[in-house]
């Protein structure tokens, strides 16, 4: 296992390198003076000072001086200063990052409660009618939009069921308010996640089912329900944790929409207000952490992947 780790490891640093290219290259393939836009229209500098203020912040320098700039900070923990607020970008994203993470999580919980029972009764079910609306109702979660079906939830919830959102309160403060605020843009964010999960459950159950050692126990005499929850779905719900571990990483990226819909002062939406107001160091900051949590996401589900199945670490 401490070699698979370790082999694991090794990997990830080819894969932060190409994110830290490729985050810094498309920063600057956006059009656009980032200088220029930070003055804005109010502010008449000479040329001089337009220059010293590209200096200031380094964009004056050929472009691989620039990024051999920002590597080195970024590994001092250095993501840069705003152009906006000219405070450090890091704590910024940090201090909202809770939020994100607390958003994504539940949208997680949410999704896996709803998507493995009715993954395995469609299953256990096949072609009945249960199994007919399960699978329609797979589909519409796949086909609705989350930032719709958020506007359409708080529409129902606030004027028709005069339900209270509540305001974000920190989970350290208040878990049942943070609780209270979270739950309609959960459920708006891992309505496609169960849709998707509820369907690897059911085809991956349907496949063991079909397998010789189940039917094995089944002619030993055992019951459907000790078949079904002692030797086949432990196997059938593996690939569902690689699958899951994935939605996690989409699910972080996922919040830019939903926390701007629900007004939340989570990390999507600073992204957002960046990006409309060309804030570069900013985007860079959030895409950066949000691509690292998806690299370590990624790492967290493979070793638990080869924890459950042995045989992943051995090939």
């Amino acid at each position: 296992m401490q070699r698979y780790l370790a082999t694991r490891l090794l990997a990830l640093i080819p894969v932060l390198l190409g994110i830290l290219v490729v985050v810094f290259l498309l920063i600057r393939l956006i059009p656009g003076d980032a200088v220029q836009l930070f003055l804005g229209t109010q502010v008449e500098m000479t040329p001089e000072q337009m220059a010293e203020l590209r200096r200031f912040f380094g964009v004056d320098k050929p472009l691989w001086a620039q990024f051999v700039d920002y590597l080195g900070r970024v590994l001092r923990g250095d993501f840069g200063v705003s152009l906006r607020t000219a405070r450090p970008v890091l704590p910024d994203v940090l201090a909202r990052l809770p939020l994100s993470f607390q958003l994504a999580t539940l949208a997680l919980v949410v999704a896996v409660a709803l998507a493995v029972p009715l993954g395995i009764a469609s299953a256990v079910m096949r072609n009945s009618a249960l199994d007919v609306m399960v699978r329609v109702g797979g589909l519409l979660g796949l086909s609705m939009p989350n930032f719709w079906l958020g506007a359409m939830l708080i529409l129902l919830f606030s004027r028709y069921l005069h339900v209270s959102l509540g305001q974000y309160t920190p989970i350290t403060v208040n878990p049942l308010a943070t609780l209270q605020s979270l739950y309609l843009p959960a459920l708006a964010l891992g309505a496609a996640i169960a849709a998707i999960l509820m369907r690897y459950v059911r085809s991956s159950l349907l496949e063991v089912l079909g397998q010789d050692y189940v039917r094995t126990a089944r002619g030993k005499g055992l019951r459907e329900q000790v078949v079904l929850l002692r030797h086949a779905l432990p196997n059938a719900l593996i690939p569902v944790i690689t699958v899951a571990g994935f939605q996690m990483g989409y699910l972080l990226g996922g919040t830019v929409v939903i926390e701007e819909i629900f007004a939340l002062p989570g990390m999507g939406r600073l992204v957002l207000q960046a990006i409309f107001q060309r804030d570069y160091p900013v985007v860079q900051g959030v895409v950066l952490v949000i691509a690292f949590l998806f690299v370590l996401t990624n790492l967290v589900v493979d070793l638990l992947y080869a924890w459950i199945d042995p045989r992943i670490r051995y090939q």
